[in-house]
């Protein structure tokens, strides 16, 4: 069995390849990352975005799941929280508000990605073949033809660390396209979307006796020719609500503590902020703006290299108010493990080529979600809305105000949301007959809370809202 393969990044993509790439026998697994990791879920300098708001969808769990056994068990020992699609979420959809359903329905799990980080860096690193280096890779060694390792950069200058197997898992700042670049590998072809959104986010305490309420989002509205705005309140670990707002070019929420309230107050509906009128902050607000939708089609490259493999965020990245990132990473690497087990091995001729394609098909189905919706919003840069880009619109559009009073639109948009099934779900006839029915009942006029429910928000307003 080949001696050692090199991860580049120690992010969630990066952990999740080097799992596989341990069950798989490779000797020595090592993890290069330029930042200290923390040695507790807390927040690391190299993910800015780890502040905000991240939801594990069934669809991402269950590939992390097979990958490290029993990770969900961990994270809801630590503190997640498992939310039912069907039940659990107060959602203002920009048809109106979404009916709750006793029936049963996905979940998600919510919690701080500082926890999801550190629970899945800890279960891996129990394996012995698996280590993390803290060092800046700085580029790739090798030809076009075949990659012989990774150049290092550390105290003492550059160093080359050789591997059979290189996979980058650098994120959404990735220097892939330079690197092969400097392998005389060109071409590369590289397409950004950006609707110019900006997150700000806040924790707060979870007020006594607001403990079992529900995941509640008001999402943005891209059929308004206006900027999109949002807010969720989601429950997180340690008693906590981690409030997160989004706005795109034009409607960014601001980053003061006045501002961020009234930001939540002056949306198609202020239940987020009457919420957090009445509960204790515990962080300032803090803000972040590198959410474009980035794409390097290196699945299209007529050459590539034997003994590459890119994955996660270097592959395709994804505007995250559409929870997408986390799930699409543990979908590559799980594509990884399936065609290391049919190959044989990380030497295996063809093998970077065929890892590549797999892992470009969720990148491309997430990538289409996001950009599909992002190219609406009038100041949005890198796209603009096409004939089927309208077409698809006016469809979801009409799915979604039938999935306000059908059970069978609904279940529909969660299992594409929860990604546990490909959008084409959409399209089959149960759903399509959903659609074209419509909804049997009428529209809600308001969130449909349990009387309990609306005491602890009539008890939490400070607002008078």
């Amino acid at each position: 069995m080949s001696r050692r393969a090199v991860v580049v990044g120690a992010g969630l993509a990066g952990m999740l390849a080097a799992a596989v790439l341990a069950d798989a026998g490779v000797a020595e697994v090592v993890v290069l990352d330029r930042d200290e990791l923390p040695d507790g879920p807390r927040q690391r300098r190299g993910l800015p975005q780890g502040r905000h708001a991240h939801l594990l969808m069934t669809g991402g769990l269950r590939a992390m799941e097979e990958i490290v056994p029993g990770v969900g068990k961990r994270l809801l020992a630590a503190g997640a929280h498992e939310i039912s699609l069907s039940s659990g979420v107060l959602a203002r959809s920009p048809e109106g508000w979404l009916r709750r359903w006793r029936r049963e329905g996905p979940v998600m799990l919510t919690c701080t990605r500082a926890l999801v980080d550190w629970t899945v860096r800890a279960a891996v690193l129990e394996h012995p073949r698996v280590e993390v280096r803290r060092a800046a890779a700085v580029g790739l060694t090798g030809s076009a033809g075949r990659v012989r390792g990774v150049r290092v950069s550390g105290p003492d200058g550059e160093a080359d660390l050789d591997a059979d197997l290189v996979v980058d898992a650098s994120g959404r700042g990735t220097r892939i396209v330079t690197w092969l670049a400097g392998l005389g590998l060109s071409g590369v072809r590289t397409r950004t979307v950006d609707s110019g959104l900006v997150n700000a986010s806040r924790v707060y305490r979870v007020p006594a006796g607001a403990e079992r309420f529900p995941l509640t989002i008001v999402q943005a509205d891209p059929y308004v020719s206006r900027p999109g705005r949002s807010a969720m309140v989601m429950p997180v670990e340690e008693g906590r609500w981690l409030v997160s707002c989004g706005g795109t070019r034009g409607g960014e929420p601001p980053a003061d503590a006045e501002g961020f309230l009234r930001y939540t107050l002056d949306l198609p509906d202020p239940i987020v902020g009457r919420l957090i009128s009445g509960a204790e902050p515990l962080t300032d607000v803090h803000v972040s703006r590198s959410t474009s939708n980035v794409r390097h089609y290196l699945d299209k490259a007529p050459h590539w290299p034997e003994g590459l493999v890119v994955l996660g965020d270097a592959l395709g990245t994804f505007n995250p108010a559409y929870g997408q990132g986390m799930s699409v990473a543990a979908f590559g690497a799980r594509v990884l493990g399936r065609e290391l087990k049919r190959a044989g091995g990380p030497d295996a001729p063809g093998l970077a080529r065929r890892v590549l394609r797999g892992a470009a098909r969720p990148v491309d189905a997430a990538w289409a979600m996001a950009v599909g919706q992002d190219v609406l919003y009038p100041a949005t840069r890198g796209g603009r809305p096409g004939i089927a880009d309208r077409a698809v619109t006016a469809y979801t559009r009409r799915m979604t105000r039938a999935a306000a009073g059908s059970f069978a639109a609904a279940s529909a948009i969660w299992d594409v949301t929860s990604m546990r099934t490909p959008p084409t779900r959409m399209f089959h006839p149960a759903a399509v007959l959903a659609a074209l029915t419509g909804s049997p009942l009428p529209a809600l006029t308001g969130p449909p809370l349990t009387p309990a429910e609306r005491e602890v928000l009539d008890g939490l307003d400070r607002t008078g809202a």
